[in-house]
């Protein structure tokens, strides 16, 4: 039976059009709130923000029906193509943009400013889905593996490239993607590892143990790895004896070397931790060659690979701006900032926290009116729904994205084929990355980095290109009663 757009349309995902069409007229409203200045009634005029936004939803609504009656098939046959076309389009972005608060991602157009970044995210998304589709695809393989994290890592370090740090960090998640279709719980646990090196060393680099020499941050995380391993080793070898061994003479070596150095004679106690994370490498690899198991050998990587990316990270950390440093560093406690960094927190914490339960109501706002939060329409919109509509208002929002996040859940696992399951995965987790980097960004609970709320913040290229992935995806979902 040929597949009308009569039968598309009644397959079709209704719920998940109507959240996506009440998020948007709220985030409309949000827009009209957070940029209206007193005096100032006539938000239909294309003069103002509020018009504007008005104006991008409009050709949204559009590119959704569009993208609802193209033939899915086009999405996958054209995944490759768009890809390397996208890639192509990130890595001469730098050259032709101008300089845009300190980045060069923006290509102007007329009156009109786009972000490719924005587009790559669906484009990443059905690349990974077709490669993942290939009959045999499995990510206990290494060649198939590192495919897949090939094509989640190029477009994240092209958008580096352009100082997008915010819009490259939300590559990150699709991991949870690959995570979903088979990769090892281990690379997670390494993730979620490098996230602690990583806060543990940055937050207490300069900060000291008694003795006055030693690094508090890099002894704290290479003790970590040292336990860590023996961790490792008792889940993955099974073998208690070695964990004693590891923990007895490692971390033995730790504790008297430091109680020598606090009590007795100072010296820098991470120049012995070396000396034992190196011993344990040589000590694992020696298991691993006695009893042939290579568990032994990835263990060994772990610690090798763990005490790289310590150093990398704070190499990398001074490679970046000023201002971002000093974000990371208030959010960390390392600072106090209020007129500088941490004045955008600052500001929306008191938007927030000034609309009590029930809110000041719709163009009522003191903080958004007099203009206290910088990029209130934008990356901050947030604050503006917590001033005007208080607690209540704010919950509804979350629940609602709530709604549309176990949506996404339950259409991807009802996918027939893994194309979809993968896209509407990834299509997921991006949502799910910038409703929490944004929401914890606005309260002051992650760095601030600068990525927009969907459906909320002010500006096409963000609504385009969410309503690119959501609609793509129920165009998939919708073909699959047909298969």
């Amino acid at each position: 039976m040929a597949y009308t757009n009569g039968n598309m349309l009644k397959s079709v995902d209704w719920i998940t059009i109507c959240i996506y069409l009440v998020l948007v007229i709220m985030g409309w409203f949000s827009v009209c709130g957070a940029s209206y200045d007193y005096g100032e009634l006539d938000f239909l005029s294309f003069e103002t923000r509020a018009g504007k936004q008005l104006v991008w939803i409009s050709c949204s609504l559009g590119l959704g029906f569009i993208l609802l009656m193209l033939e899915d098939k086009l999405y996958d046959m054209f995944a490759y193509i768009l890809y390397i076309g996208m890639m192509l389009l990130l890595f001469v972005t730098p050259f032709l943009a101008e300089d845009t608060k300190g980045s060069y991602s923006w290509l102007k157009f007329g009156p009109v400013s786009l972000q490719p970044a924005e587009f790559a995210k669906f484009i990443t998304a059905l690349a990974l889905a077709k490669l993942m589709n290939v009959y045999g695809f499995t990510m206990k393989r290494l060649s198939h593996s590192l495919s897949a994290v090939g094509i989640i890592l190029l477009p994240m370090l092209l958008i580096i490239l352009q100082r997008e740090m915010g819009s490259a960090l939300v590559y990150l998640s699709f991991f949870l993607v690959l995570y979903r279709e088979g990769m090892p719980g281990s690379i997670l646990f390494a993730g979620i590892c490098a996230i602690v090196y990583f806060v543990v060393g940055i937050r207490f680099s300069h900060e000291l143990l008694p003795d006055g020499i030693t690094s508090l941050g890099e002894f704290v995380v290479l003790s970590l790895i040292v336990l860590l391993s023996a961790l490792l080793v008792g889940v993955y070898c099974q073998r208690r004896e070695v964990v004693r061994q590891i923990l007895l003479y490692g971390g033995g070596m730790i504790l008297l070397a430091t109680l020598f150095s606090v009590f007795m004679l100072p010296f820098n106690v991470i120049w012995l931790i070396y000396v034992v994370c190196g011993a344990l490498v040589f000590y694992l690899l020696y298991l691993a060659l006695r009893y042939r198991l290579h568990n032994y050998f990835y263990v060994a990587l772990f610690v090798i690979g763990s005490v790289v990316f310590l150093y990398s990270a704070d190499y990398m950390f001074g490679k970046l701006g000023a201002h971002q440093q000093t974000r990371i560093e208030v959010v960390l406690g390392m600072k106090e900032d209020p007129s500088g960094a941490g004045y955008n927190v600052n500001q929306s914490k008191i938007a927030i926290g000034s609309g009590g339960l029930l809110g000041k109501g719709f163009l009522n706002g003191t903080q958004t009116k007099l203009k206290y939060v910088p990029e209130q329409d934008t990356d901050f919109i947030f604050c503006t729904i917590g001033e005007e509509q208080g607690f209540v208002g704010s919950s509804v929002v979350l629940l609602l994205y709530m709604a549309l996040i176990l949506r996404l859940i339950v259409l991807a696992e009802r996918q027939h084929t893994r194309f979809g399951r993968v896209f509407g995965y990834s299509v997921m987790g991006i949502f799910f990355f910038h409703l929490f980097i944004n929401i914890g960004m606005v309260l002051g609970l992650t760095p601030v980095i600068g990525i927009p709320l969907p459906f909320f913040s002010y500006g096409g290229s963000s609504l385009w290109g969410f309503t690119l992935l959501l609609f793509i995806f129920l165009r998939i979902d919708a073909a699959r009663s047909t298969r």
